[in-house]
C-alpha cells in the first residue's frame, strides 16, 4: 500500500524537473505544523491562515511552500482541541490502553490545493528528499504514514480530499463539512463527517415555521448547492403544510452588492414578515447593510448556522438595528471539562517545537518567545515570561460555546475508538494493551469506523449513519442585552427530528413575546371556509361564509360541512343547533287572519240561514227547492269550519280528520249546486208540451237522494284512503331552515289526489250544467249564479295546485286554508248575495209573478 500511494500522489501531480543530484516529492510540507510522535499518527488539515502569499494562487495546481498569513483564532482553538483529545485518549486506560497517538497537523491556509499538498504528504510519508540513484526502488521506505485525516474544512474541500484518498482507502473525517452530496457512499465511501447534513437543519427551519403557523416565507440563499438545496429541502417539507415561500433571491459572491439591494428590495415589497437566510455571514453583512438603507426593521429573520453566531454580525451597529430577535440554527456546543484550563494554560516555553503557538504568541503579546532549545528568529523583542492566556479575552480562549471545537473533538473519539477495536483491545477494566500491528491499513480501519458504537466522556452516544451523525443543533435568538449589546440566548435543541423549545424565552423581532404573523391571508375564522384565488400558491386564500345548513368549527377550514338532517346551521355557522318545529299556529298573525276569516265565513252564513229560515215562506227562498239551500248553507258553513282544522299543531286524529272534512264538506256543497242546476233544466224541460213527466225524477226525494249520492262516494273514497295509508304529522326535513315545519305528510299522494279529483270533477260538472242554463228565460235565473260561484270555485282551485306546491313548509297549509275560504266565500257571495239581498232590500220583488217574469 506504501508503494501504491506513491505512484498515485506521483501519478495525480507529477513530478518537478530534476534539476540537482537530489528530488523533492511535490507532497512535501513546509517546515510549518505542528507534529507529536507515537505509535499510531492521526493527520489533521485545518485553514489556521486565510491569506495565500499570492493572490491568483487559490486554483494553482502546483502551490510553493511560502507561508501563509493572517492566523486565524477560532481554527487554532480546533488545533488544540484535537491536541486536547489526543492527550485525553493516551491518559485513558479504557481507549487504546498501550497505544500512544501521535498528530500531524498542517494548515491548509483555506486554498484545495495547499490541503490536497498537506494530504499527499500525510499520507505519503514526510521524507524531505530522495536520491536520483534510487529511482525504481520503493519511495520513502520506512516513513511513518498517517491511515486517518482529520480535515475538509469545507464541503467542496472534502469533496476534493475524499475523491483523492479514496483509491487509497484512506478515511477522512470532516468536522465542519455538511453538503448533503458527502452523504452518497458509493461517491465517498472514505469519508465520515461530525458535522451533520445541511438537509437536517433546512428541516428544522421548515418545522419553526409550521409550528408558528407562518404560511408565508420570503427566502434569500446564496446562489451554490449550500443555498439551493436548502429551498429545495425547505419546499419539500412544507409541501401539504400550507406553507408558502412568498419568495427567493439568490446572492452571488461576484456581485453581492447588487444581489443584496435587489434582495432588499423584494423584501421591502414582499408581505411575508419571517425571511430565511441561508448563505454566508460576510452576504448576509451586504444584504443588512442594505435594508438599513431602505429603514426595513420589522421582519423577523430565520438564520442558517452560516451565519447564526457570527460575531461580526452581531456586533454592527445596522444588524443591531435590522436584524433584532433573529431566531437560528446553530451547531450545537457541549462543555468540555478542562478544555479552558487547557488552553490558557498553553506556553511557548512548555511547547518549544509548537510552531502554530509560537506565531500566535508574538500576534498576540508582540513579542517573541524564543527559548534555548528553539531561538527566535522575529525581528520581535522578546518575550519577559510574564505573559499569559489566563488575561487574554478572544475566540482562542474562550471555552464557552464550543461548537465546531467539539465536532473535532468527536472526530478525534471516533478515530481513537475505531483504532480501538481494529487493534482488539481489551475490554475495560483489563490490565492489558492493544495488539498494535507492524502497519495499520486505512481499508481495514475505515471499515471498523464505520462500525463504532460508544459513549463520550461527556455521556453523550456516538455512531454512524454511513457518513452522516445523528443531526443536533442548537437554538439561539439573538436578545438586546442591557447595554443594546447583541447576546445568543438559547433556547431550544434539534435532536434528529425532534424539535425541542423554549417559547417564552424568545424575544421576537417586535420586542415582545408576541409571535409575529406572517401570512398572505389570514386564517378564515371559524363560520367561513377557504377558497383559493386562482393563479396564486395556496397561502393566498379569500374566505367565503358557510351556505345555510352548513358550519366550519375551526380556524382555517378549507370546506364546509353539512349538519345532520335534524339540526341547522347558527347564525354564526359554527355549530349545528337542533330545529325547531314549526307550524300554523292560532298564535301567529297569520294564523289569527285566516282564524277570523273562518269564523267570519261561519258567522255569515249562519246569518244567511237565519234569514232564510226567517222567509223561508217567500218565493225566493221557494224557489229552486228550499230544502237544497238549507243543505248548501249547512255545508258551506261547515267548509268553513273545516279551515279551522288546519290550524294547530299536526296530530294523528287531525291530519285525518281535515282531509275527510274539507273533502266531504266540498262534495256536500257542490252536490247540492249541481242537483239545483240539474232542477233548474228539468224544470225548463218540463214546461215544453210533452215533457210534463221529468220532474218526476227530480222531485225532492231525488233530489236528496242524489245529493247523498254524489257525497257517499266522496266519503267511500275517504274511508278507504285514511284506512290504508292515513297522512301522518312529520317534520319537512327538506326545506331549508333552522325552523323545521310540522305538518301532515301525504303518505298516499294517490289517495289525496283522488279526494281532490272527485272534487274537480263535480265542479267542472256543475259549471258545464250552469253554463248550460244560463240564458234560461226566467226574470231571476239562478243557474246565473251557479255559473258565477263555480267559475270563482274552479279558479281557485287552478290556481291553488301550483301555489301549493311551491309554497315551503307552513305556507303550503295557509294556501290550502286560504283556498277553502276563498271558494267557500265565492259560493256563499255568488249564490246567496243576490238573494238576500231582494229579500231585504226589494221585498217587492220577492215574489212569484216577478220571479217567473221573462
Amino acid at each position: 500500500m506504501s508503494l501504491l500511494a506513491q505512484l498515485f500522489a506521483l501519478w495525480l501531480v507529477g513530478r518537478q524537473p530534476a534539476q540537482t543530484l537530489t528530488c523533492s516529492r511535490w507532497g512535501t510540507p513546509s517546515g510549518s505544523g505542528l507534529f507529536e510522535d507515537g505509535d499510531v499518527i492521526i493527520g489533521g488539515l485545518f485553514n489556521l491562515h486565510y491569506m495565500p502569499p499570492v493572490k491568483d494562487q487559490r486554483f494553482t495546481l502546483e502551490p510553493d511552500n511560502k507561508p501563509c498569513t493572517g492566523l486565524l483564532n477560532l481554527p487554532l482553538q480546533y488545533i488544540y482541541a484535537m491536541v486536547f483529545a489526543l492527550e485525553e485518549i493516551n491518559h485513558s486506560s479504557a481507549l487504546l490502553p498501550g497505544v500512544k497517538l501521535g498528530h500531524h497537523i498542517h494548515d491548509g491556509c483555506a486554498l484545495p490545493a495547499w490541503e490536497m499538498q498537506a494530504a499527499l504528504s500525510l499520507v505519503g510519508g514526510d521524507a524531505p528528499s530522495c536520491n536520483s540513484d534510487q529511482e525504481g526502488t520503493e519511495v520513502g521506505a520506512g516513513e511513518r504514514r498517517v491511515p486517518l485525516i482529520i480535515g475538509g474544512s469545507s464541503s467542496i474541500t472534502a469533496q476534493i480530499l475524499s475523491r483523492l484518498l479514496g483509491p487509497l482507502s484512506v478515511p477522512l473525517v470532516s468536522y465542519t463539512a455538511s453538503s448533503p452530496s458527502l452523504s452518497d457512499r458509493r461517491q465517498y465511501p472514505n469519508f465520515f463527517r461530525t458535522m451533520a447534513s445541511d438537509i437536517f437543519q433546512a428541516r428544522a427551519i421548515a418545522r419553526l415555521a409550521m409550528k408558528f403557523n407562518w404560511t408565508w416565507v420570503g427566502a434569500v440563499v446564496a446562489n451554490n448547492d449550500y443555498g439551493l438545496m436548502a429551498v429545495k429541502v425547505f419546499e419539500e417539507e412544507i409541501r401539504g403544510a400550507a406553507v408558502c415561500l412568498s419568495f427567493v433571491e439568490t446572492l452571488q459572491r461576484e456581485n453581492i452588492e447588487s444581489d443584496a439591494r435587489r434582495a432588499a428590495l423584494t423584501i421591502q415589497a414582499s408581505t411575508a414578515k419571517v425571511i430565511l437566510i441561508f448563505t454566508w455571514y460576510t452576504d448576509v453583512m451586504e444584504l443588512f447593510l442594505q435594508l438599513e438603507k431602505l429603514n426595513v426593521t420589522d421582519r423577523q429573520f430565520l438564520a442558517s448556522e452560516a451565519w447564526s453566531t457570527s460575531r461580526d454580525l452581531q456586533q454592527s451597529t445596522f444588524s443591531r438595528k435590522v436584524a433584532r430577535g433573529v431566531l437560528g440554527i446553530a451547531i450545537r456546543s457541549s462543555p468540555l471539562p478542562g478544555f479552558g484550563t487547557f488552553v490558557r494554560g498553553l506556553k511557548p516555553s512548555l511547547r518549544p517545537n509548537d510552531q502554530f503557538l509560537k506565531e500566535f504568541w508574538e500576534k498576540e503579546f508582540g513579542c517573541s518567545p524564543g527559548t534555548a532549545a528553539a531561538p527566535s528568529s522575529s525581528s520581535l523583542p522578546p518575550c519577559n515570561g510574564t505573559e499569559s492566556l489566563w488575561d487574554v479575552e478572544n475566540l482562542f480562549t474562550d471555552a464557552s460555546q464550543l461548537r465546531v471545537t467539539y465536532n473535532v473533538y468527536l472526530a478525534v473519539y471516533a478515530a481513537a475508538h475505531g483504532l480501538h477495536s481494529l487493534l482488539s483491545c481489551p475490554p475495560p477494566g483489563r490490565n492489558a494493551a492493544c495488539s498494535l500491528h507492524a502497519q495499520i491499513k486505512p481499508r481495514e480501519l475505515m471499515e471498523h469506523l464505520s462500525k463504532v458504537n460508544f459513549t463520550t466522556p461527556q455521556g453523550e452516544a456516538f455512531y454512524f449513519q454511513g457518513a452522516d451523525v445523528t443531526a443536533k443543533y442548537d437554538l439561539l435568538n439573538w436578545q438586546s442585552g442591557p447595554e443594546g449589546e447583541v447576546d445568543l440566548v438559547l433556547i431550544g435543541r434539534v435532536d434528529g427530528f425532534d424539535l425541542h423549545l423554549n417559547e417564552s424565552a424568545i424575544q421576537w423581532s417586535t420586542g415582545s413575546s408576541q409571535v409575529p404573523i406572517s401570512v398572505c391571508s389570514e386564517s378564515c375564522p371559524p363560520g367561513t371556509r377557504m377558497a383559493t384565488r386562482k393563479g396564486e400558491p395556496i397561502c393566498c386564500f379569500d374566505c367565503f361564509p358557510c351556505a345555510d345548513g352548513q358550519i366550519s368549527n375551526t380556524t382555517g377550514s378549507t370546506q364546509c360541512d353539512r349538519c345532520p338532517s335534524e339540526f341547522w346551521s347558527n347564525a354564526e355557522h359554527t355549530a349545528c343547533i337542533p330545529r325547531q318545529l314549526d307550524f300554523l299556529s292560532f298564535d301567529e298573525t297569520l294564523g289569527i287572519t285566516l282564524t277570523a276569516a273562518a269564523v267570519s265565513g261561519v258567522t255569515m252564513t249562519t246569518a244567511v240561514l237565519v234569514v232564510f229560515l226567517y222567509y223561508r215562506q217567500t218565493p225566493m227562498v221557494r224557489a229552486n227547492n228550499s230544502e237544497l239551500s238549507f243543505l248548501l248553507l249547512l255545508s258551506l258553513k261547515l267548509c268553513f269550519l273545516c279551515s279551522l282544522v288546519f290550524i294547530g299543531r299536526p296530530s294523528a286524529w287531525s291530519c285525518r280528520f281535515q282531509q275527510a272534512a274539507f273533502g266531504i264538506s266540498f262534495v256536500l256543497c257542490i252536490s247540492c249546486l249541481q242537483v239545483k242546476t240539474i232542477v233548474v233544466l228539468a224544470a225548463f224541460r218540463s214546461a215544453r208540451p210533452g215533457a210534463e213527466a221529468l220532474m218526476r225524477w227530480f222531485g225532492p226525494g231525488q233530489q236528496r237522494g242524489s245529493v247523498c249520492l254524489f257525497t257517499s262516494v266522496q266519503v267511500v273514497i275517504c274511508i278507504i284512503w285514511l284506512s290504508l295509508s292515513p297522512p301522518e304529522p312529520r317534520p319537512n326535513l327538506k326545506i331549508p331552515g333552522l325552523q323545521v315545519t310540522l305538518e301532515c305528510a301525504m303518505a298516499s299522494v294517490a289517495g289525496f289526489s283522488l279526494v281532490l279529483g272527485y272534487i274537480g270533477l263535480l265542479g267542472c260538472t256543475s259549471l258545464l250544467l250552469a253554463f248550460l242554463a244560463r240564458k234560461l228565460p226566467d226574470n231571476f235565473n239562478e243557474a246565473k249564479l251557479i255559473t258565477f260561484s263555480m267559475l270563482i270555485f274552479c279558479a281557485v282551485w287552478v290556481a291553488f295546485v301550483p301555489a301549493y306546491v311551491s309554497s315551503p313548509g307552513k305556507y303550503a297549509v295557509a294556501v290550502e286554508i286560504f283556498a277553502i275560504l276563498a271558494s267557500s266565500y265565492g259560493l256563499l257571495f255568488c249564490i246567496f248575495a243576490p238573494k238576500c239581498f231582494i229579500i231585504l232590500m226589494r221585498p217587492e220583488k220577492n215574489t212569484k209573478k216577478h220571479l217567473m217574469a221573462r
